[in-house]
């Protein structure tokens, strides 16, 4: 039987690894971003890493084992289908997977303590749908790595 997503990326040894894989993937994102859009988003992530330090990296820690949670049914359905390359898989359901890793997003949001990092996220929130279905071929890349 082939391993879960969470087998495959929240052991002890892996899971830092997927972590700065995650946290490169952002980043990367961020950057290759531009237009008058990509300015809401680069400085809500300014804000959120200038103004609370290391939160931005607790953040991503906290998220990789529930973004892992809703991935797992289409890691599933990519099995079972034999597909080739997740992030292909994840591409063509850019709207039904961008909108179950936003369920997470919105519920931290939802319950943070910060007022400045909500206030970050709902600037930013309107347009990020599109956003995670553009990172969708490379977040792919990135769990398919720990797949085999």
């Amino acid at each position: 039987m082939p391993a879960t997503l969470s087998q495959m990326l929240l052991g002890p040894n892996t899971l830092p690894q997927v972590v700065t894989d995650c946290q490169a993937l952002v980043e990367h994102e961020i950057s290759s971003k531009s237009g008058v859009s990509a300015t809401a988003i680069k400085v809500a992530y300014k804000a959120v890493t200038a103004f609370a330090p290391g939160y931005y990296q607790h953040a991503i820690t906290n998220m990789v084992p529930e973004f892992t949670y809703q991935l797992e049914p289409f890691w599933a359905d990519f099995l079972y289908s034999g597909g080739a390359n997740f992030g292909d898989y994840l591409a063509k359901r850019g709207d039904e997977v961008s909108e179950a890793l936003l369920a997470v997003t919105d519920r931290l949001a939802g319950s943070s303590q910060k007022a400045g990092i909500v206030r970050a996220y709902k600037t930013v929130r309107g347009g990020a749908g599109k956003n995670i279905e553009a990172a969708l071929p490379n977040l792919g890349d990135v769990i398919q790595r720990y797949a085999y």
